[in-house]
C-alpha cells in the first residue's frame, strides 16, 4: 500500500490478533496502554514482553488501563465520542480521561502518515478500550487527513454494537489479505514466554481477514452484502439488507 502506514493499536498482542496482516507494511507500531489496572504481576509481565519484542519501530504510550472491561452492558450500550457507554462513576471518570491522553499522545506521532489500521468500531470481540482507541483516532482524522483501516472480526459479545455501527454507510473500499501468521505466531510466543498473552491458546488465524478504508472525505457505503469474520468459530456473518445472518 502506498504513502507511510501505522498500526495503532490498545494493548500488547492485538497487532498479531487483528491486524497481522498490516504489520510488514507499517512504518510505525503503537501499543497505546500499558499497565494493567489493579495487577501488577500481569503489568510487569507486559512490560518484559514488549522488550522482548525489541520492535525498532514500536512506540509503546504506556498509558494505565482503565480497568472497564467488565462495566459495559453489551447487549444495549451505545457509542459515545470517547468510547462506549459505561455506567460506573469512577470506571467512567477513568475511560473518559484516558480518551484525552490517547487523542493528546496520537497527535504528534499519526502526523503525516496516509493510512492508520486500528481496531474496528464495535472492538472486535467487544473491548471498551479497542472501540476507544477507534474513537481517538477518528478524532484525529479530520485533522490529521489520513484514511483509517479496520478489519471484520467480530464475537457474540460485540454483534449487538456492531449491528448498530455497521448499518449506516462506513467504508469506502475494502481489501481481503491472509494474516501473517507465521509472523504471529513468532510474536505470540514472546508473549506466552514472558506470560503476556491475553487470548486463547488454542486460537488459530483464518485464511482471510478484510481490511475497510474509511477516508477522511468522499461518499461510504454501507455493510449491507459483506461478511463480518466471527472469531469465536471462526465462521461468516453474511450483512443482509436489514441484519445479520450466519452466512
Amino acid at each position: 500500500m502506498q504513502g507511510r502506514n501505522a498500526v495503532v493499536v490498545a494493548h500488547p498482542d492485538d497487532e498479531i490478533l487483528w491486524l497481522s496482516s498490516a504489520l510488514k507494511g507499517a512504518e510505525t507500531i503503537v501499543f497505546c496502554f500499558g499497565d494493567l489496572f489493579g495487577n501488577p504481576k500481569r503489568s510487569a509481565a507486559r512490560r518484559r514482553a514488549v522488550a522482548a519484542l525489541a520492535l525498532p519501530n514500536l512506540i509503546d504510550l504506556q498509558i494505565p488501563e482503565s480497568g472497564v472491561r467488565k462495566l459495559v452492558a453489551w447487549e444495549a450500550t451505545q457509542p459515545t465520542p470517547y468510547g462506549v457507554e459505561i455506567a460506573d462513576a469512577e470506571g467512567r471518570a477513568r475511560y473518559e480521561a484516558n480518551f484525552a491522553k490517547l487523542v493528546t499522545a496520537l497527535r504528534p506521532v499519526l502526523a503525516g502518515y496516509d493510512n492508520v489500521f486500528t481496531h474496528n468500531p464495535w472492538g472486535e470481540y467487544g473491548h471498551p478500550e479497542h472501540v476507544q482507541v477507534y474513537r481517538a483516532i477518528c478524532a484525529l482524522q479530520a485533522e490529521l487527513g489520513f484514511t483509517i483501516w479496520f478489519s471484520n472480526y467480530v464475537a457474540p459479545l460485540s454483534l449487538p454494537l456492531a449491528r448498530r455501527l455497521a448499518a449506516p454507510p462506513c467504508w469506502a473500499r475494502r481489501e481481503t489479505r491472509r494474516p501473517a501468521e507465521c509472523l504471529a505466531r513468532r510474536w505470540a510466543w514472546v508473549y506466552l514466554r514472558h506470560g503476556a498473552w491475553t487470548w486463547l491458546l488454542s486460537y488459530r488465524w483464518p485464511r482471510r481477514e478484510t481490511l475497510y478504508a474509511q477516508p477522511p472525505v468522499g461518499e461510504l457505503r454501507p455493510m449491507q452484502g459483506e461478511t463480518l469474520l466471527d472469531i469465536s468459530r471462526l465462521r461468516l456473518w453474511r450483512w443482509g439488507s436489514a441484519e445479520l445472518t450466519l452466512d
